[in-house]
């Protein structure tokens, strides 16, 4: 498996069971609106990854090679719906703003793992 895959694979895995920690820690230790916000939280940010991916899948392999401005404008389409829908959900009054910014943390903390992981695999492999 190459090391692309391997991060990938790591980061979508680490992305449900982040999600599912920050939850539950939510839910043992604060009001239910933070834990709503974690969970609203990281299920926007992990479908935007995913829709990411599939986009860019889609997009890089051949035959079927899109234009990098196809890319870029179902990017933001994404962005901007996502916006809106953080703004529906605080300004609704729906979750707590603070366990929002959790929940979107869920991809850049599996990322920051993922890392993480790999610097220490490789630091190992080349002291061996």
């Amino acid at each position: 498996m190459s090391i692309q895959q391997r991060l990938l694979t790591f980061i979508v895995r680490s992305n449900w069971i982040l999600l599912a920690l920050a939850a539950a820690v939510g839910h043992f230790t604060a009001s239910s609106g933070v834990t709503l916000g974690i969970i609203a939280g990281g299920l926007i940010v992990t479908i935007n990854f995913h829709l990411l991916y599939r986009t860019l899948k889609k997009s890089l392999t051949p035959p079927h090679l899109a234009s990098p401005n196809v890319v870029l404008v179902k990017y933001y389409i994404r962005f901007i719906i996502s916006g809106l829908v953080i703004l529906l959900l605080i300004a609704g009054g729906y979750v707590n703003p603070l366990g929002l910014f959790i929940g979107l943390s869920v991809v850049v903390a599996s990322i920051m793992l993922a890392t993480l992981y790999e610097v220490k695999n490789n630091i190992f492999k080349e002291a061996v």
